[in-house]
């Protein structure tokens, strides 16, 4: 009998220790998965950086070789010149003349086309920043097919679908747009020392009503509309806007078919150096001695 009662105590001594080694392994579980969930996260967020990252690096190459190609085409022309001196044998006192001149004046070249360079690094390393800048504040929640930052030599623009920006065939900003524009705008006015040209472009489709005699009209209107939007709503200095209408011409791809007329109703918003300080770049005077 008392083999029966120890029997008995050891088992629920064991249903006790299970019961308490089951309530560990749950407890245990809830953390792993806990765990799981913060290593996923974080994957998640650090494949988002790599992609950023790869994505600039990508631009920062095109750039460096378009700069090389530039110098290198620079630097060809000059050797051709100096060759061109040196293949002269019988100089006349007039001619020695004339080639100090032509050295003296390769040498001005040469402190111009330093300069050059490095108003282009300063210009291409300024762009790069306003791109990363732009695509960072409109990729949220915005339909990547709706929205293009592109670096394009000296300017940064941004296409924006006419889906996004206005109501069909008008020129009426719709409440999506007024998101869109304020974010651009925000960005904009971080930069006073650059200007902005807003164009407007639509596919070859006739349109004709008591408002708009053609495309021609459309696309100025829009231009004018979003102008007026970044002015009105937004607090962009108008003395920097510019409206411009490019009607159904300059496309970027066929209209022979629905997808290649989506493409070209577009608005191109230009953000672009003020020309008196592009003409400053081209300013003998401010060579580096």
């Amino acid at each position: 009998m008392a083999s029966q009662r120890d029997l008995k105590k050891q088992l629920n001594d064991l249903e006790y220790q299970l019961g308490k080694s089951g309530k560990e392994l749950n407890k245990y579980m809830t953390l792993l998965s806990e765990c799981e969930k913060e290593k996923a996260q974080e994957t998640e967020k650090l494949n988002g950086s790599v992609n950023t990252l790869e994505s600039n690096l990508k631009l920062r190459e095109e750039q460096i070789k378009d700069l090389k190609d530039q110098i290198a085409d620079i630097r060809k022309q000059r050797d051709q010149q100096l060759t061109q001196v040196g293949d002269l044998t019988v100089l006349s006192q007039s001619a020695n003349d004339n080639i100090k001149e032509t050295l003296s004046q390769l040498e001005s070249k040469d402190r111009y086309i330093h300069l050059l360079q490095a108003a282009k690094s300063k210009a291409d390393s300024i762009n790069l920043a306003l791109a990363i800048n732009l695509k960072g504040v409109l990729k949220q929640g915005i339909d990547d097919s709706d929205v293009e930052v592109k670096v394009d030599k000296t300017v940064v623009f941004i296409n924006l679908s006419d889906k996004m920006l206005y109501n069909s065939g008008s020129h009426t900003i719709t409440n999506r747009a007024h998101e869109v524009l304020g974010k651009i705008a925000a960005i904009i006015q971080s930069r006073p020392d650059l200007e902005v040209m807003v164009e407007g472009y639509t596919d070859n489709v006739p349109i004709s009503n008591s408002c708009i005699k053609d495309n021609w009209d459309l696309s100025v209107m829009r231009a004018t509309s979003v102008v007026k939007a970044l002015q009105n709503n937004h607090g962009v200095d108008p003395n920097r806007l510019i409206a411009a209408g490019r009607g159904e011409y300059n496309t970027l791809a066929s209209n022979a078919t629905t997808a290649g007329k989506q493409m070209n109703r577009r608005t191109r918003i230009i953000i672009l150096p003020k020309l008196d300080q592009f003409y400053d770049l081209l300013d003998p005077t401010k060579v580096p001695k």
